[in-house]
Order: structure tokens, then C-alpha cells, then sequence
């Protein structure tokens, strides 16, 4: 017999996993971790988004994490954007993203003014341009010029967000480096971290990694929904049905609002026993509890506002959570925050999760 449970409780449930309620993350390690890696095209939301689950923020962490200690490399994976990732997690996502080999098509070649022969040479000139050293882009594409003697590439290498830099990316050949002098730089995973090797994880293996990854945070969800958030729907449907079928000893069906869902088998009892939340918070843009779901969920983002929400670009809002949906948007002005309210928020919780928020945001902020 199904278990079954109300969008209340999965999003309470989701809530409490992500270390959102009660706040819980312990370090910014696991926080990263638990949430399947963290979006970072702007710096700032990722910061953030790690801060407001962990328990004990500190002011350089999560560049310590990525510099010093080396426990999170950031890099493009899911849906091809930037994220902050546990360095040991790292082969997972390559194995199952340099699968989909989407830069040997005509149509992305085309779109990004480049030929066969072209890519190949970049993916050939990239690992051995970063071998030992950390480069700027500037720097990079320019030894990738003196390697191939195309000076075609030149343009097509420092135009759009890095679109030609991503296989390398996926295939685990490139990570951000230490930045220097405020600029970007790139080292090779291969040096960067301990004993990363690309193509050491079989891609059938890294697939069942990460859906159970992501169940364990954005679950209960179907395969189309973790899917849409690897890469906007790109996986081929073979390897989909591959990973959530050799899963399936560890996964349990669920019923949400009638709908059928799948979850980690251990997380079943704990997901039917969960209440809603009368919670408040305030998630900064590009947040994970965002991003992990899918965009007609309406228990979570009611269709009348999701315009405000989910913007031109690609851009995510950041937001205002209470009972587990999406109340409203804000946005941090002249030293405090903006509220745009869709519905009635209690006044003394809102109050809370405003100056905590304020106060994360006043630490991040240079002479506050």
C-alpha cells in the first residue's frame, strides 16, 4: 500500500533536509553536500545560501573550503551553470555530465561558431595549457591559440559565459582556480585535487550517485524532475530509466496529493511522520529549495507569481518562504531589505528571519 502525504509535509520535509528548518548545517561542506552542490553564477547568492542553513557561519569559509583546504571546487555542472560542489563528489558529476557529449553536436558547434575540428582542439589543448599551472581566461586562450595556431578561436573563446570552457568542465579537465589580482583563473582538477582522475567513475555509477544525492534533499520527486535539474531535460532516457532502476532496492513509492513520487526508502517513515511548517525565511536568488523543483510545482510557486520568481535570463529572485511556499521576493537595498509580499506573512517570524538575514548580509559586507 502507498504512502501517501500532502505538499505540506513534502515541503516541510524538503525544508528540514536542506538544514533550512531548523537551520542545522554544520559546516559549509556539508551544506554544499547535502544539497547536491549549490548554484555559484553569482557568488554572493551561493555564500548566502550556504550561510542561512548553517548553524555557526563564518566570514571565509566556503573560500577556505575552495582555496585552502580544497573540500569544494566550483565549476559548471547541473544545467551547465556554475556550482560549488564537495571536492569528492566532483567525478560523480563529470562522469555522468561528460556522458552526454552535447559539444559533438552540429547544431551546438553551429551555435557557438565553431567546427568539429575546432573542439577537438580545445579539448585537446585546454588540459595540457593548465598542466601544473593556474591561468586567467586571458591568459588560456591565448595558449590555446599558440597551441592550435587558430586565431579564430580567440573570439570564440572570450565571448558568452564560458559555453566553449564547459566540456572541458564536464569532462573534468577544468575547475576555477585561486583567483589573483581579483581576476578568474583555471587549474586542472587533475593537479588542484588529491587523486581526482576524469573518467575514473563509470557514468552508470555516477548517475545512481547523484539521484540518490538528490532525492535525499529534493525528494519525494520523479525522474523527470531530477532530470530537468541535471540538465534541463537532457539526459538520454535509457540512462535515466539505467540509474533509478538500479536504485530501485533503495527507493519506496509515495503519493503526494495523488500524484506518484519515489523517495530514498529510508526517508519514508520520517517524510509520513512530517507536519507542515508555520516557518519563515528568507532564501537568497538561486537558492537550491528553488532550483531542485520543478517550475509548475504550484504548492511551492503559485502560478501567479512566478514571473517575479523565476525572471528573464534565467535569473531566480530571492525569496520569502513560509509554510513551505514561496510568499513573496526581496531584495537587499540601502543597507536593509526590500520585502514584495504575494500573501500575509506573520509579522514577528518575518521580523526574525529579516535581521538574521541582515545581519549575514552586514557580515559579507567590507568596514561593516
Amino acid at each position: 500500500m502507498s504512502v501517501s502525504v500532502t505538499w505540506p509535509q513534502a515541503l516541510a520535509w524538503r525544508l528540514r533536509r536542506q538544514f533550512v528548518d531548523p537551520v542545522a548545517g554544520p559546516d559549509a561542506v556539508s551544506v554544499v553536500r547535502r544539497l547536491t552542490g549549490v548554484q555559484a553564477q553569482v557568488a554572493s547568492s551561493a555564500e548566502l545560501a550556504v550561510a542561512v542553513r548553517h548553524a555557526a557561519p563564518r566570514p571565509g569559509e566556503i573560500d577556505d573550503a575552495l582555496w585552502r583546504d580544497r573540500t569544494l571546487v566550483k565549476t559548471w555542472t547541473a544545467r551547465g551553470t556554475l556550482h560549488l560542489v564537495p571536492a569528492d563528489e566532483l567525478a560523480a558529476h563529470t562522469a555522468v555530465l561528460g556522458s552526454f557529449r552535447h559539444w559533438e553536436k552540429g547544431s551546438w558547434q553551429r551555435g557557438h561558431g565553431v567546427g568539429a575540428a575546432e573542439v577537438a582542439a580545445i579539448l585537446e589543448a585546454v588540459p595540457a595549457a593548465l598542466a601544473g599551472r593556474a591561468l586567467t581566461r586571458e591568459e588560456l586562450v591565448e595558449a590555446v591559440i599558440a597551441a592550435t595556431g587558430d586565431a579564430h578561436l580567440r573570439e570564440a573563446l572570450t565571448s558568452g559565459w564560458g559555453a566553449l570552457l564547459k566540456p572541458l568542465s564536464f569532462l573534468g579537465e577544468l575547475c576555477y582556480g585561486p583567483p589573483r589580482a581579483g581576476r578568474v583563473t583555471f587549474v586542472s582538477p587533475r593537479d588542484w585535487l588529491a587523486g581526482h582522475r576524469p573518467g575514473s567513475l563509470p557514468p552508470e555509477e555516477a548517475g545512481v550517485r547523484l539521484v540518490r544525492s538528490f532525492l535525499g534533499a529534493h525528494g519525494p520527486a520523479t525522474p523527470e524532475a531530477f532530470d530537468a535539474w541535471l540538465y534541463r531535460g537532457g539526459a538520454r532516457k535509457a540512462a535515466l530509466r539505467g540509474w533509478f532502476g538500479e536504485l530501485a532496492p533503495e527507493l519506496a513509492e509515495v503519493e503526494v496529493e495523488g500524484r506518484p513520487m519515489t523517495i530514498l526508502a529510508e526517508h519514508l517513515d520520517d517524510l509520513a511522520a512530517t507536519a507542515p511548517t508555520a516557518g519563515v525565511h528568507l532564501l537568497p536568488g538561486f537558492d537550491q529549495y528553488i532550483l531542485g523543483a520543478p517550475r509548475d510545482l504550484t504548492p511551492l510557486l503559485p502560478a501567479a507569481v512566478r514571473p517575479k520568481v523565476s525572471r528573464a535570463a534565467g535569473w531566480i529572485s530571492p525569496v520569502v518562504v513560509h509554510q513551505g511556499r514561496v510568499a513573496g521576493v526581496w531584495e537587499a537595498k540601502d543597507g536593509g531589505i526590500v520585502l514584495d509580499l504575494f500573501e500575509d506573512v506573520p509579522a514577528a517570524p518575518l521580523a526574525a528571519a529579516v535581521e538574521r538575514v541582515e545581519a549575514l548580509l552586514r557580515r559579507d559586507r567590507p568596514g561593516a
